[in-house]
């Protein structure tokens, strides 16, 4: 079977991206996108959807360059937003055995960890050998900073992510730094902090 990395030609690298999974699904390969660590954002900053003003720069930009990945490699881009009904990309990601459910819910990825972001899928239409399953970076952390970090502990009893909670503080003046740096639970992650994004992303 031939490496998936062989069939990924141009590289997603080359439009700062990487790749975050991949899976077999119905005897086509699912490879899962998103940004690149710290080149990501440079990048996406000189592009014509950042620069133009309109809407959605980041989901235009998304759509322009893994649709041209997909035709490139032979496949079909998918994306959040298609639908409804709207693609699996919770399921495909824990599928791909490089992303888990995290103590606080959200999704962690093997490299991304909470910053763990997928911009879009390509699916091709013949099987490839997958990299190799990842270890969930949760089941070594042990002092798991991502559950203490929260300033309204947005968790409820069952440690799920309590969206209304989070949504209600970053409105309000003291969730300021949420909103301009990112999810104080995301940057806590040990492996967040490794990736090497950017605070102005």
């Amino acid at each position: 079977m031939v490496a998936l990395r062989q069939a990924l030609t141009p590289a997603p690298e080359a439009h700062a991206l990487s790749l975050y999974g991949a899976l077999h699904e119905n005897g086509e390969t699912v490879v899962l996108l998103g940004p690149d660590g710290a080149g990501f954002w440079p990048r996406f900053t000189q592009t014509p959807e950042y620069q133009d003003g309109a809407r959605d720069p980041l989901d235009r930009y998304s759509k322009r360059v893994i649709s041209e990945l997909a035709q490139s490699w032979g496949g079909e881009a998918v994306f959040p937003s298609d639908g409804p009904p709207y693609p699996p990309f919770m399921a495909w990601a824990m599928a791909s055995g490089q992303a888990w459910q995290s103590p606080v819910g959200m999704l962690v990825h093997a490299r991304a960890g909470l910053w763990a972001s997928y911009r879009g899928v390509v699916r091709l239409p013949a099987l490839y050998a997958l990299p190799e399953p990842a270890q969930n970076p949760c089941e070594t952390c042990a002092e798991k900073p991502c559950l203490t970090a929260c300033p309204v502990d947005a968790l409820n009893a069952s440690q799920v992510y309590d969206v209304p909670v989070c949504k209600a503080h970053i409105t309000k003046p003291e969730g300021a730094d949420c909103v301009q740096n990112g999810c104080l639970s995301r940057r806590a992650c040990p492996v967040s902090q490794a990736f090497g994004r950017l605070p102005e992303q």
